[in-house]
């Protein structure tokens, strides 16, 4: 790899970063599974990926928790505020949802034997892009 200074820093910091993204190759609703970090051996769903920071979230694996404070409340002007006042109530608690993991830390599953596998591209006969597992050469 070779890197090109140019006069301007962040120009140059735009090729470096350029030339080392390689294209993700975990898509939305994969099945994959952690393969490091503290949930390591979890098996889940990609929910949403974020290719340009390469990293996946995950269904039930890396989930970040929030305490949340009940709602300031309102003065009842009608039932419609009653209803409300539960509400916010109701919003107070401990809210969990997932976080994003690095997409070297999961491995997709492979369809046939559901063991991690990685991944590859080539042509079917039309031309068109393929995804296929290494362990066993199925199509994803």
């Amino acid at each position: 790899m070779h890197i090109w200074f140019c006069a301007s820093g962040a120009l140059a910091k735009a090729l470096v970063i350029r030339a080392m993204s390689k294209r993700m190759r975990i898509k939305t609703d994969d099945e994959v599974v952690v393969i490091s970090g503290k949930d390591a051996g979890k098996v889940g769903r990609v929910i949403r990926t974020e290719p340009k920071k390469n990293r996946v979230y995950v269904g039930g694996v890396n989930l970040a928790k929030h305490n949340k404070r009940a709602g300031q409340r309102q003065a009842p002007s009608s039932s419609v505020g009653a209803a409300s006042q539960d509400r916010s109530r109701q919003d107070a608690g401990i809210i969990s949802w997932e976080a994003a993991i690095h997409v070297s830390n999961v491995m997709l599953l492979d369809p046939k034997d559901s063991k991690p596998t990685r991944i590859s591209v080539r042509r079917d006969k039309g031309g068109k892009r393929v995804r296929f597992a290494k362990r066993s050469g199925e199509a994803i």
